[in-house]
């Protein structure tokens, strides 16, 4: 879709001053999508060389912001860590055409904020964070839960950048179950659930995403029970933070989450008592 109100496109790398209609542009497969009217000039970052993917010493990732979905879906599919599955397991909640994958960014994807996005499943699920640059060049790094407040909210600041988000090497080791739901066969997610099982101390984190407002992550320092996983999740979700479009009721929400919850407790729980790794 053309913007008609953009009249300049400006190189990231020139560090001007931001200004009042300004917005960052990565992929552009949001903002080419509907109309922009507030936009009067977009700050490209395709020029700033960011290397994509990054697997530190410490076995860490560091995944830039302009990294595309194309990009980390590959890179899954090479990651020998025991979470790896995940990768494509989320790139798939895309249902989005080679196009979309080859320009579309996880950075993008990240601060639409929307419930249904399968890059805040994914870092959310496996304990991400995110590295927030101001125009100043001050950084900040924040949890990708703390990060997204609620439906397409932010606590980016005015002209503030995502930079890059880093998944922890003790979450690439955890053992990963995966659920997703949706009303229609290729429809956009209306529930996306993520386990982890971590191999050390046997703790156990799960993560409620698409279905909410914004990512809730439950940890467990031992695998809970099916009552304690829902007391937990029914004690700290409120009613209204169960998501209603139309893509699902938040009744519909509700069901889900507490059910796809309580499959990759089951399915986790499974393996720790059969001791498979």
């Amino acid at each position: 879709m053309d913007l008609n109100t953009v009249a300049d496109v400006r190189d990231a790398r020139l560090r001007e001053p931001w200004q009042p209609g300004d917005a960052w542009l990565g992929g552009g497969t949001y903002l080419f999508s509907e109309p922009q009217p507030q936009l009067r000039r977009l700050v490209d970052l395709s020029r700033m060389g960011w290397e994509p993917l990054i697997l530190d010493p410490d076995g860490s990732l560091e995944i830039a912001a302009t990294c595309t979905i194309a990009q980390l879906y590959r890179f899954g599919r090479t990651l020998s860590a025991e979470a790896a599955p995940l990768f494509s397991q989320c790139c798939r909640a895309f249902l989005a055409s080679f196009k979309i994958w080859n320009m579309a960014t996880v950075g993008g994807n990240l601060c639409n904020g929307l419930p249904a996005g399968p890059m805040i499943s994914l870092t959310a699920g496996l304990d991400g964070s995110c590295l927030l640059q101001s125009q100043t060049g001050a950084t900040r790094t924040v949890k990708i839960v703390d990060f997204i407040t609620g439906a397409g909210r932010k606590v980016l600041q005015e002209g503030e950048l995502l930079r890059s988000v880093t998944l922890p090497a003790r979450a690439l080791d955890c053992r990963t179950a995966y659920r997703q739901a949706s009303l229609y066969g290729l429809g956009r997610s209306g529930a996306l659930v993520i386990g982890a099982l971590d191999p050390v101390d046997g703790s156990m984190a799960v993560t409620i995403s698409a279905a909410t407002v914004r990512p809730f992550r439950f940890w467990f320092p031992l695998p809970p029970t099916k009552g304690e996983l829902r007391r937990v999740i029914e004690a700290t979700v409120r009613e209204d933070d169960w998501y209603d479009d139309i893509h699902g009721l938040p009744e519909w929400r509700h069901h889900m989450g507490l059910r796809l919850a309580e499959e990759v407790r089951h399915e986790l729980t499974q393996l720790s008592r059969d001791g498979v790794r």
